[in-house]
């Protein structure tokens, strides 16, 4: 990719995560990793995150092409495919590591973060289907070191077809 951006996002299991994005984004030509960010341990395994110790998310950094797809587009995504309104859950994952966070990387990404955030927190109060409850809990903090997960964790459920999916992984609502 010649013109390319960051974005980085935690919505719960990696996995699922990795495989939605893929999957809406594919003719896009978007690239992913799948790995741990926001906490305070320098190169954190799987085990260290899932004990809860590290405050790391596990999260998915995307790089895409800008004229192919809108951060406001992926960020649109990853709010209409999980459950921002738990503040450390996403379905049967429980714990900070599984948390709703959007990690930013310029001032630009922020804005429009929070720009949809807003409109999610409306379309969430118009529609009381949407979510459990309308109050979006989740984070916009500026993107710190992103540490790759383990190999076996790339593209996982490409690999494991019949591997674990969080059942809050699915789409919402059509895009306006």
């Amino acid at each position: 990719m010649s013109n390319t951006e960051t974005a980085t996002f935690a919505a719960g299991c990696f996995w699922g995560v990795e495989k939605i994005f893929k999957k809406e984004f594919k003719d896009a030509g978007i690239e992913t990793r799948v790995g741990y960010t926001g906490g305070d341990m320098p190169t954190p395994t799987y085990r260290q995150v899932c004990s809860g110790t590290t405050q790391h998310a596990e999260a998915i950094q995307i790089k895409f092409d800008p004229e192919k797809v809108s951060y406001a587009t992926l960020v649109e995504h990853f709010y209409k495919t999980h459950d921002p309104t738990t503040k450390y859950r996403q379905g049967n994952d429980i714990g900070s590591q599984y948390r709703s966070a959007i990690f930013y990387h310029s001032q630009e990404q922020k804005q429009i973060a929070e720009q949809v955030t807003q409109q999610v927190r409306e379309r969430a109060l118009r529609d009381k289907n949407l979510y459990d409850n309308s109050n979006i809990e989740t984070e916009i903090v500026a993107a710190s070191v992103f540490y790759d997960a383990e190999d076996y964790h790339q593209d996982y459920l490409a690999k494991n077809p019949n591997g674990y999916e969080c059942a809050t992984h699915f789409a919402r609502w059509c895009s306006d």
